[in-house]
């Protein structure tokens, strides 16, 4: 090899690509920590680039549809009934499809919920209580479209999944991410929580729900309300009581979480609990609650303890 040929090659080699450019090099094992660093500090650049400060946490089912699209999904599954009468499989397709239709409320909720919430908060561009979402279909989309329908912001945090999933189209272009890693994911929708807002869904819901009131129940994150909406759907998939008669849970422990039936219901929780937002625009409003205090003397005021670090540490 000449020596022209040999400089080409050190040139073109994988070791002399610079590391900031080696996505290769990124991608390998031994660099996990460093990919989940830049999940945990790009939205964090990216949300105080864009001056946000506090948000609201809508979680719910990806395939509750609004109500056109539930009637369309149950006629087809109606017509292929049709084809094969006796088919059991095809008549419980129908079923599903009915209760899906519905449940198609729960998406006309959850966007009037985050058109209230944004027509209120960000009149002035205060970058307080911004809704955000996991960015995908079904609730989520619907609370990104109720920011929307408002002209505000909204964010969306997806996530990379073996069928992918798109962003709905109804998030702010600029605060719509994509992350990796759930543990990172999760630790985002609260870092800034001042509420989580769960609409009926399924596995995921479910496993955002459990997230937040773990770490209320054992004081490693900020004291928020965490609203369950259609009190009848939630006390049929989880028996809440019956955790606290069996001794699993503390009764108080049944005081972490409300219920709301409408819109305005839930907004209504969140005011009162933040003292009815008093210093919107200008500032940020913090609740009331006695333990808010105590979590306060526990952690400092700006905590967000999820997996035992300050507000940003974490």
């Amino acid at each position: 090899m000449d020596v022209h040929a040999r400089l080409k090659a050190i040139l073109n080699s994988p070791s002399y690509v610079l590391p900031e450019e080696d996505t290769e090099l990124l991608k390998r094992p031994e660099m996990r920590p460093v990919r989940m660093q830049l999940e945990l500090q790009k939205p964090e650049s990216f949300l105080r680039r864009e001056d946000i400060h506090s948000t609201v946490v809508v979680f719910g089912g990806t395939q509750i549809f609004e109500r056109p699209v539930a009637e369309q999904r149950l006629a087809d599954a109606k017509a292929d009934l049709a084809k094969r009468p006796a088919d059991e499989t095809r008549k419980r397709l129908v079923a599903v499809a009915e209760r899906m239709l519905a449940k198609s409320r729960f998406y006309d909720d959850a966007r009037e919920f985050a058109r209230i919430v944004s027509t209120e908060c960000q009149q002035k561009e205060t970058g307080e209580y911004v809704i955000v979402t996991g960015g995908g279909p079904g609730i989520m989309e619907a609370a990104n479209r109720g920011a929307y329908d408002a002209g505000a912001k909204s964010i969306g945090f997806n996530i990379t999944l073996p069928e992918e999933q798109t962003p709905n189209p109804y998030i702010t272009p600029e605060l719509c991410f994509q992350f990796h890693y759930f543990a990172l994911r999760k630790m985002h929708f609260l870092l800034r929580a001042k509420a989580v807002v769960l609409f009926p869904g399924g596995f995921g819901t479910l496993d955002e729900l459990f997230d937040a009131l773990t770490l209320r129940q054992t004081h490693r994150m900020q004291v928020i309300p965490i609203i369950l909406f259609g009190e009848a759907y939630w006390r049929q998939v989880i028996g809440f009581d019956f955790l606290a008669d069996e001794g699993v849970i503390a009764d108080a422990h049944l005081e972490l979480f409300q219920f709301a039936e409408t819109p305005e219901h839930a907004w209504r929780m969140i005011k009162k609990f933040h003292g009815g937002l008093r210093e919107l625009p200008g500032g940020r409003a913090t609740g009331p609650r006695t333990d808010a205090q105590e979590d306060d003397r526990r952690y400092g005021p700006d905590r967000i303890v999820v997996n035992g670090g300050q507000n940003g540490n974490a």
